[in-house]
Protein backbone atom coordinates (compact mmCIF):
# COMPACT_ATOMS: atom_id res chain seq x y z
CA UNK A 1 0.00 0.00 0.00
CA UNK A 2 1.27 3.47 -0.88
CA UNK A 3 0.74 6.16 1.75
CA UNK A 4 1.23 9.93 1.46
CA UNK A 5 2.73 11.29 4.69
CA UNK A 6 2.67 15.00 5.51
CA UNK A 7 2.55 17.36 8.48
CA UNK A 8 2.53 21.03 9.37
CA UNK A 9 0.98 22.42 6.19
CA UNK A 10 -0.25 25.52 8.08
CA UNK A 11 -2.42 26.56 5.17
CA UNK A 12 -3.74 29.26 5.00
CA UNK A 13 -2.97 30.52 8.53
CA UNK A 14 0.81 30.92 8.06
CA UNK A 15 1.25 30.50 4.32
CA UNK A 16 -0.76 31.08 1.18
CA UNK A 17 1.51 28.67 -0.71
CA UNK A 18 0.92 24.95 -1.02
CA UNK A 19 3.34 23.37 -3.48
CA UNK A 20 1.60 21.73 -6.43
CA UNK A 21 4.25 19.02 -6.19
CA UNK A 22 2.62 17.78 -2.98
CA UNK A 23 -0.68 17.04 -4.70
CA UNK A 24 0.91 15.97 -8.00
CA UNK A 25 3.18 13.43 -6.31
CA UNK A 26 0.33 11.95 -4.27
CA UNK A 27 -1.77 11.67 -7.48
CA UNK A 28 1.03 10.34 -9.69
CA UNK A 29 2.20 7.86 -7.07
CA UNK A 30 -1.43 6.70 -6.70
CA UNK A 31 -1.31 6.85 -2.91
CA UNK A 32 -4.15 4.87 -1.37
CA UNK A 33 -4.17 6.75 1.93
CA UNK A 34 -2.86 10.09 3.22
CA UNK A 35 -1.65 10.53 6.79
CA UNK A 36 -1.43 14.09 8.13
CA UNK A 37 0.39 14.53 11.46
CA UNK A 38 -1.30 17.78 12.46
CA UNK A 39 -1.37 21.53 11.93
CA UNK A 40 -3.49 21.10 8.86
CA UNK A 41 -5.25 24.31 10.07
CA UNK A 42 -7.92 24.41 7.34
CA UNK A 43 -10.78 21.90 7.21
CA UNK A 44 -11.19 22.62 3.48
CA UNK A 45 -7.68 21.24 2.93
CA UNK A 46 -9.04 17.84 4.03
CA UNK A 47 -11.39 17.98 1.05
CA UNK A 48 -8.54 18.74 -1.32
CA UNK A 49 -6.59 15.72 -0.07
CA UNK A 50 -9.76 13.56 -0.16
CA UNK A 51 -9.92 14.16 -3.92
CA UNK A 52 -6.72 12.10 -4.14
CA UNK A 53 -7.20 9.45 -1.42
CA UNK A 54 -8.85 8.98 1.97
CA UNK A 55 -7.08 11.02 4.65
CA UNK A 56 -6.50 10.38 8.33
CA UNK A 57 -5.41 13.48 10.22
CA UNK A 58 -4.73 14.28 13.86
CA UNK A 59 -4.96 17.58 15.69
CA UNK A 60 -1.99 19.87 15.92
CA UNK A 61 -1.63 22.77 18.32
CA UNK A 62 -3.09 25.18 15.76
CA UNK A 63 -5.95 22.97 14.56
CA UNK A 64 -9.54 23.38 15.62
CA UNK A 65 -10.75 20.54 17.88
CA UNK A 66 -12.56 18.57 15.16
CA UNK A 67 -9.64 16.13 14.78
CA UNK A 68 -8.54 13.44 17.26
CA UNK A 69 -5.35 13.89 19.31
CA UNK A 70 -3.86 10.61 18.09
CA UNK A 71 -4.71 7.54 16.01
CA UNK A 72 -3.48 3.98 15.75
CA UNK A 73 -3.83 2.23 12.39
CA UNK A 74 -3.07 -1.26 11.14
CA UNK A 75 -1.74 -1.32 7.59
CA UNK A 76 -0.14 -4.34 5.95
CA UNK A 77 0.56 -6.04 9.26
CA UNK A 78 2.18 -2.96 10.82
CA UNK A 79 0.75 -0.86 13.64
CA UNK A 80 1.21 2.84 12.94
CA UNK A 81 0.76 5.59 15.50
CA UNK A 82 -0.08 9.10 14.31
CA UNK A 83 0.14 12.20 16.51
CA UNK A 84 1.36 15.79 16.32
CA UNK A 85 3.58 15.88 19.39
CA UNK A 86 2.82 19.33 20.79
CA UNK A 87 1.52 17.84 24.06
CA UNK A 88 5.00 16.62 25.04
CA UNK A 89 7.22 18.84 27.14
CA UNK A 90 10.05 17.72 24.90
CA UNK A 91 9.99 15.98 21.54
CA UNK A 92 13.24 14.17 22.26
CA UNK A 93 13.89 10.66 21.00
CA UNK A 94 13.53 9.06 24.44
CA UNK A 95 10.03 10.52 24.95
CA UNK A 96 8.97 9.44 21.46
CA UNK A 97 10.32 5.89 21.93
CA UNK A 98 8.35 5.54 25.17
CA UNK A 99 5.23 6.90 23.46
CA UNK A 100 5.64 4.37 20.63
CA UNK A 101 5.96 1.57 23.19
CA UNK A 102 2.94 2.86 25.14
CA UNK A 103 0.87 2.92 21.94
CA UNK A 104 2.17 -0.51 20.94
CA UNK A 105 3.14 0.66 17.44
CA UNK A 106 5.86 -0.34 15.01
CA UNK A 107 6.03 3.15 13.48
CA UNK A 108 5.31 6.45 15.20
CA UNK A 109 4.63 9.32 12.80
CA UNK A 110 4.72 12.75 14.40
CA UNK A 111 4.99 16.41 13.42
CA UNK A 112 5.32 19.77 15.20
CA UNK A 113 9.06 20.34 14.68
CA UNK A 114 8.72 21.15 10.94
CA UNK A 115 11.90 19.10 10.35
CA UNK A 116 12.31 15.72 8.70
CA UNK A 117 13.40 13.02 11.16
CA UNK A 118 13.86 9.28 10.70
CA UNK A 119 15.39 6.78 13.05
CA UNK A 120 14.99 3.03 13.48
CA UNK A 121 15.57 1.59 16.95
CA UNK A 122 15.82 -1.79 18.57
CA UNK A 123 14.33 -0.83 21.91
CA UNK A 124 13.28 -3.03 24.81
CA UNK A 125 13.16 -6.06 22.50
CA UNK A 126 11.04 -4.35 19.85
CA UNK A 127 11.89 -2.52 16.65
CA UNK A 128 10.43 0.98 16.54
CA UNK A 129 10.58 3.57 13.77
CA UNK A 130 10.23 7.26 14.58
CA UNK A 131 9.31 9.38 11.57
CA UNK A 132 8.55 13.06 11.07
CA UNK A 133 7.78 14.07 7.46
CA UNK A 134 8.74 17.69 8.12
CA UNK A 135 6.73 20.52 6.59
CA UNK A 136 6.18 21.12 2.86
CA UNK A 137 5.46 24.82 3.47
CA UNK A 138 7.18 26.22 6.58
CA UNK A 139 10.31 24.20 7.41
CA UNK A 140 12.47 25.08 10.38
CA UNK A 141 16.22 24.96 9.79
CA UNK A 142 15.70 22.42 6.98
CA UNK A 143 14.27 22.04 3.51
CA UNK A 144 10.52 21.65 2.97
CA UNK A 145 9.64 17.94 2.81
CA UNK A 146 6.87 15.34 2.59
CA UNK A 147 6.95 11.58 2.07
CA UNK A 148 5.46 8.70 0.14
CA UNK A 149 5.65 5.49 2.11
CA UNK A 150 5.15 1.93 0.96
CA UNK A 151 4.06 -0.94 3.17
CA UNK A 152 4.44 -4.46 1.82
CA UNK A 153 4.63 -7.71 3.76
CA UNK A 154 5.17 -5.98 7.13
CA UNK A 155 8.02 -3.91 5.69
CA UNK A 156 8.06 -0.13 5.50
CA UNK A 157 10.07 2.05 3.13
CA UNK A 158 9.62 5.62 1.99
CA UNK A 159 10.82 8.29 -0.36
CA UNK A 160 11.35 11.87 0.71
CA UNK A 161 10.25 14.66 -1.61
CA UNK A 162 11.52 18.22 -1.53
CA UNK A 163 9.46 20.70 -3.52
CA UNK A 164 12.52 21.96 -5.39
CA UNK A 165 14.87 18.98 -5.36
CA UNK A 166 14.98 15.29 -6.15
CA UNK A 167 13.94 12.37 -3.98
CA UNK A 168 15.71 9.71 -1.93
CA UNK A 169 14.61 6.23 -0.96
CA UNK A 170 14.93 5.00 2.61
CA UNK A 171 14.70 1.32 3.59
Amino acid sequence: MKVGIVSDTHYPDKTSYLPDLLFNVFKNEKVELILHAGDLTAPELLERFEEIAPIIAVRGNLDKPFLPEEKILEIGGLRIGLLHGHRFLSLDEQTLKYKALEMGVDILIFGHTHRFFYKRYEYMGKEVILLNPGSPTIPRMSDPTFLVGEITHERFSFRIFKPWETQWRYP
